[in-house]
């Protein structure tokens, strides 16, 4: 079975709550995703993060990704090559 090597966690807030609120949904999923990373295996630090934030309707969707090993260099390269 292959290691994985990238996490993503989303969640869904409705627009209109406060962006205090928003702001708390994003700090716990990293923490969640520290957590998640440590559970595998994986040094939190060694790894790279990047947001991704959707509107969908009336709601904002975060999604919080983690790369490391392989996708975190092809991440890298793809981005190196974008600039």
């Amino acid at each position: 079975m292959a290691k994985h090597t990238q996490a993503h966690l989303t969640r869904t807030v409705e627009s209109n709550k406060p962006a205090v609120m928003k702001d708390m949904t994003k700090r716990q999923m990293e923490y969640y995703m520290g957590a998640k990373l440590l559970e595998l295996g994986v040094n939190p630090k060694s790894a790279i993060y990047r947001w991704v934030t959707e509107v969908k309707g009336t709601r904002d969707v975060f999604t919080y990704s983690a790369y490391w090993g392989d996708s975190k260099d092809q991440l890298l390269q793809q981005e190196q090559s974008q600039r």
